[in-house]
């Protein structure tokens, strides 16, 4: 996994056919998907509940590319050895979710894992400033966590302020909520490089016709290259 900061679509499968994930991250990967992403939620820290490490490594053989996977659960800590065993290249966890982030990012990273922060709509950029030299990557959540199909909510300021505050770092901003044609391009602007989309991703696709999958991926990408007419 190298770093740059062209943009990277990055599907939930949360929004894929859960009865067919394998054949879904394969499809999304043959049509131009650059990472997989996995929404991990618990029905405590979100109220939602979805995968756990098993689903992350009965998929991992079906992904080529980059495993990125979301924690969206309390407490993070005693899970972190399991999803990195189970394949994940990236593990995110929210600064909301545990006392000792700084700890937590320790721990992803001494279990072999990208380490990722995540931060909700209502937490400020500066709640990573002490931290940013631990992480590879920042998650921007443009949604409150536990639902994918949520409307977007504009966190443009915060992304910038991120943007600055990273400076020559080699971390990524990620953009995990609402993410479609028409807001890519202001998170883009803004200074995000991956940009997680479900719902926006998936819609009118199937694995038996994963073709719209790739349209949607393709408009999704040329509108946060300022390419999409």
């Amino acid at each position: 996994m190298t770093f740059d900061r062209s943009i990277k679509i990055a599907p939930s499968i949360l929004a894929a056919d859960f009865a067919n994930f394998g054949a879904e991250c394969e499809a999304i990967e043959t049509q131009g998907a650059d990472w997989v992403h996995v929404d991990v939620m618990d029905g405590h820290f979100v109220p939602n509940i979805t995968f756990g490490p098993a689903t992350c490594a009965a998929i991992r053989p079906h992904i080529k590319g980059v495993m990125d996977v979301h924690l969206m659960i309390a407490p993070v800590d005693p899970y972190i050895e399991a999803f990195a065993k189970a394949g994940a290249d990236v593990i995110t966890a929210h600064v909301e979710a545990t006392p000792h982030i700084h700890r937590t990012l320790q721990a992803i990273r001494g279990a072999g894992a990208k380490a990722g922060v995540a931060l909700n709509p209502g937490t400020p950029a500066s709640a990573v400033a002490e931290i940013l030299d631990m992480v590879d990557l920042v998650c921007v959540m443009t949604v409150n966590p536990g639902f994918g199909g949520q409307k977007f909510i504009d966190m443009t300021a915060k992304i910038r302020e991120l943007r600055a505050m990273i400076g020559d770092r080699p971390v990524h901003i990620e953009i995990d909520g609402g993410v479609d044609p028409k807001t890519a391009p202001l998170v883009a602007e803004a200074g995000a490089d991956v940009l997680v989309a479900g719902s926006a991703v998936f819609k009118g696709g199937s694995v038996s016709d994963p073709a719209p999958y790739g349209e949607n991926i393709r408009a999704i990408r040329a509108a946060a290259d300022g390419t999409y007419v």
